[in-house]
């Protein structure tokens, strides 16, 4: 059975805007905070050298993205977390992320600036007390996917 099955379509969309909005807070709080590691280098670094800090990791890509490498990290990252107790959370929307965490002009020169940008496909939050209400509420919804067997909730962050 899935979520839509059990809860309607429209309660599971409002539950998704209402977590697509929290952890757009989260996310922006955690690096005015620099409580943000972004990178998948980055955050491998970070997972093997302290993994208890470690309290929610976000893994985004978009649909349309068929890149092998970046799948074969998601997955390594994905075993990593799941071992070690991480909530994961994996989000299309990659511009939004772009624009929400200040970079606006990735959209339009991605390849030139490329280098510049850094790589928002994986993010970990690193402080637990980082917008506590909205870690929470993001980790509740990745809880309720893993008891529904979504072991790797998917979120589609809205365009504004």
């Amino acid at each position: 059975m899935t979520p839509e099955e059990i809860f309607g379509s429209n309660i599971i969309e409002k539950k998704m805007q209402s977590v697509g909005l929290a952890l757009e807070e989260l996310l922006v709080t955690a690096q005015k905070q620099d409580c943000l590691t972004i990178g998948i280098y980055e955050s491998a670094k970070l997972l093997i050298a302290d993994p208890d800090s470690a309290v929610l990791c976000v893994l985004a890509a978009d649909d349309d993205e068929d890149d092998v490498a970046l799948q074969i990290h998601f997955t390594l990252l994905q075993s990593f977390c799941c071992d070690n107790g991480i909530p994961i959370l994996r989000v299309s929307g990659v511009h939004r992320l772009q624009r929400l965490l200040g970079q606006p002009h990735a959209a339009l020169e991605t390849n030139r600036n490329q280098e510049e940008l850094g790589d928002l496909h994986c993010m970990l939050v690193t402080n637990p007390q980082a917008d506590h209400c909205r870690l929470q509420e993001v980790g509740n919804y990745c809880q309720e996917s893993r008891r529904l067997d979504q072991w790797v909730p998917e979120l589609v962050l809205q365009e504004r």
